[in-house]
């Protein structure tokens, strides 16, 4: 698409970057000078550039934000979870950008599976409350106040269901505050902790609390305790991770029996404990680490089965992990006991752990499975789905002694789904499911599809469309995944796509390998030396959906963020004549020179996922593929548009700001635009009329490139 705009050049000063006896001619190396005021001028002035390009497009983006917010129920409360002598839930309301966490008294429920009302009777009510039972915990509008980004990492009720505890990121960098309301006096409590990460965990005391914090390259590597009423500097510290390659992470057991601390590299792990009722203990050991043994505990006590942890690992070759059983005061390797076995087609994710039950969080033929075991005779039954192309996960359970257990469901045409599961009937009560104005599902179908890729593996698509769209190639087609770290985009309902669907696209997800669709061996072939095989994967779903009907080279668009913006740069170099359009949102492209400097943030805990550069098998496997240093001239691109955030601490902004400035170079008839958020990180805009603002600003940009604006 021609136009008269002319985009920024930046100024190009070579660096010289060499390894292994490869040389690399950076020209925009300096674009990693934050302090720069060329740097921050260059990024605003691409800026403009982007807005001046797009500028026609403003009623069609106002006419796409009101599309957007006319699917959405602006005024909602999530369903309450139950907890102790209360239920809590999460409200927004019609023109404010954040939620409002409340809590009000736990009423009688009675759930048609089995006819067994849930009652709060058993649990001591504190009074007084207001008139009409709510309390708000947390309101997030009021702490946004003045602020231009506000973000909660995370939300953690003390014990005694007294003080609330929630920790709040003010710039998008992930540095958050740790602070406290006690709900009894209704005022906000002095003590403020500086400079944390995420995960919270309260010692019985509820006096107590247990917080990590971030070092200079945003790794998780200390876990604090703090008590209240004290200053933050006398703080003690818990535990400290030496080795640059593993995070620390807190939480406490769902029995509140127990403190559990997990060092986690991508593949090794080790946990240590201590009790809540002693906050003071030292932290003990379950079982020393293992280079490639990765292995997690969950505490269950039970009157017939006794005081023990449940270890999921994947210790002894159990490459898709299996669930063993420990006693409390035997916890070591050698008395591991097997309680789940091993199944080499069957992915064990998670497993959470009840007085009466165990739920298991598996992965099988790239959809989820929720089974549960029954305690303590052992047996294990699958919790039934409607659909046959879905999404099902565990949802909030506070509670360790219940017979109910809350999951989540949905699929590209049903909404997020709430249910609870009666373990003793067997058969799911669907608590809520969000409401969605405007939307029929029966005018949508969904399909599984499987693509096969270069070396003849096959690679599942899931993929929506209207009933009444005409599958016959010429259909507009968006094609989104993410591809890395084991992680899954599974098939969810989202109403943002719903512009995109009732103008006749299909919307497709491709699950290539990288991801954790597959099982653990899906990751194992899409990462290290094999990333290359995410990239053709996705390529070989994409010509699977051209041949089949679902789209055509012209009207397609590719999308995907973070590792999945490293995605989209790979297929482009690879094969730039599939897509019409590319959507790289914070894209991680400078793959190579990213991987070489440890003082970045999140880069040495990264080599066990891209590779060591130092090695220099690694380091010629990553510049295959790096889409920075595979920009190549002469080349078509398909139209681009590239985010970035000023504040990202996970994709740091010159990577984006780098690749579109090379681009210009070496393709300058290829219409690309950059889009930086300046007062925001990773995520993008936080309050969710401006995400849905900024998602807008996408969907016009995709209308455009098919041709339908």
């Amino acid at each position: 698409m021609a136009h008269a705009l002319s985009p920024p050049r930046a100024p190009r000063r070579p660096t010289r970057l060499e390894a292994h006896g490869d040389v690399r001619i950076d020209e925009f190396f300096w674009l990693r000078e934050r302090e720069n005021p060329e740097v921050r001028a260059y990024l605003e002035a691409e800026n403009r550039y982007t807005e001046a390009r797009t500028a026609h497009l403003a009623d069609l983006r106002d006419a796409l934000f009101a599309e957007i917010v006319g699917h959405v129920q602006e005024d909602d409360d999530t369903a309450p979870v139950p907890h102790g002598a209360w239920e809590y839930f999460v409200r927004t309301r019609a023109g404010e950008q954040y939620a409002i966490h409340l809590r009000r008294p736990r009423h009688a429920v009675t759930h048609p599976d089995d006819g067994r009302p849930e009652d709060a009777g058993r649990h001591e009510r504190p009074e007084p409350v207001p008139a009409n039972g709510e309390v708000i915990v947390l309101d997030e509008n009021q702490r946004a106040a003045g602020h231009d980004f506000y973000a909660v990492g995370d939300v953690e009720m003390s014990p005694d269901h007294r003080v609330v505890a929630w920790t709040e990121d003010t710039t998008g960098g992930e540095r958050h505050e740790l602070r406290f309301h006690d709900l009894d006096s209704g005022r906000d409590l002095d003590d403020i902790v500086a400079n944390t990460y995420y995960g919270l965990a309260w010692a019985a005391s509820g006096r107590s609390i247990f917080y990590t914090r971030p070092d200079e390259a945003m790794r998780s590597f200390q876990v604090w305790r703090h008590e209240l009423g004290s200053d933050a500097a006398t703080d003690a510290l818990v535990l400290e991770e030496s080795d640059d390659r593993f995070d620390l992470y807190v939480t406490a057991s769902r029995s509140q029996r127990w403190i559990i601390i997990s060092a986690v590299s991508r593949v090794t792990s080790e946990v240590w404990v201590l009790p809540t009722a002693e906050a003071q203990a030292t932290p003990r050991r379950i079982e020393p680490r293992r280079e490639g043994v990765e292995y997690y505990v969950d505490h269950h006590v039970h009157d017939a089965t006794g005081d023990r942890f449940l270890i999921l690992t994947n210790d002894d070759d159990c490459a898709n992990f299996e669930l063993r059983v420990a006693a409390v005061e035997r916890c070591g390797r050698e008395h591991w006991e097997q309680l789940l076995r091993h199944d080499p087609l069957v992915r064990i994710s998670n497993v959470e752990s009840f007085r009466d039950f165990i739920a298991v969080h598996e992965r099988t033929q790239g959809l989820e499975r929720l089974r549960v075991m029954t305690l303590p005779d052992g047996a294990v039954h699958e919790i039934a789905m409607p659909e046959p192309v879905y999404s099902a996960w565990p949802g909030t359970n506070l509670e360790y002694d219940s017979d109910r257990f809350r999951y989540g469901y949905s699929s590209l045409v049903v909404p997020r789904s709430t249910y609870d599961y009666g373990v003793r009937s067997r058969t799911s009560h669907l608590v809520r499911q969000t409401p969605v104005p405007n939307y029929d599902p029966a005018n949508y179908v969904t399909e599984r599809a499987w693509a096969m890729s270069d070396d003849s593996t096959r690679v599942p698509i899931s993929f929506v469309h209207r009933i009444d769209t005409p599958i016959d190639g010429h259909a507009p087609l968006y094609h989104y995944a993410y591809g890395s770290y084991e992680a899954t985009v599974d098939p969810v309902f989202r109403a943002i796509a719903l512009p995109l669907l009732d103008r006749g696209f299909v919307v497709a997800l491709s699950h290539p390998r990288g991801g954790g669709e597959m099982g653990r061996q899906w990751w194992d072939d899409g990462h290290l030396e094999h990333k290359m095989n995410t990239f053709v994967d996705f390529n070989a779903c994409t010509r699977h959906l051209h041949a089949s009907g679902y789209g055509t080279p012209a009207r397609t668009i590719a999308r995907g963020g973070s590792a999945g913006g490293l995605l989209m740069g790979a297929i482009t170099n690879l094969a730039p004549e599939l897509y019409a359009g590319v959507i790289a949102e914070v894209p991680f492209v400078d793959v190579i020179s990213t991987m070489q400097d440890p003082s970045i943030p999140l880069t040495v805990n990264e080599w066990d996922e891209w590779g060591d550069p130092r090695i220099e098998s690694l380091y010629l496997a990553m510049l295959a593929y790096s889409p920075y240093d595979n920009l190549r001239a002469g080349v078509r691109y398909p139209r681009l548009l590239v985010t970035a955030g000023l504040n990202d601490p996970r994709v740091q902004y010159w990577e984006p700001a780098k690749y579109v400035a090379k681009l210009r170079t070496v393709s300058p008839d290829t219409d690309v635009i950059l889009k930086t958020e300046m007062d925001s990180g990773h995520a993008g805009p936080s309050g969710r009329y401006d995400a849905w603002r900024d998602e807008a600003f996408v969907l016009a940009w995709i209308l455009e490139t098919v041709g339908l604006v």
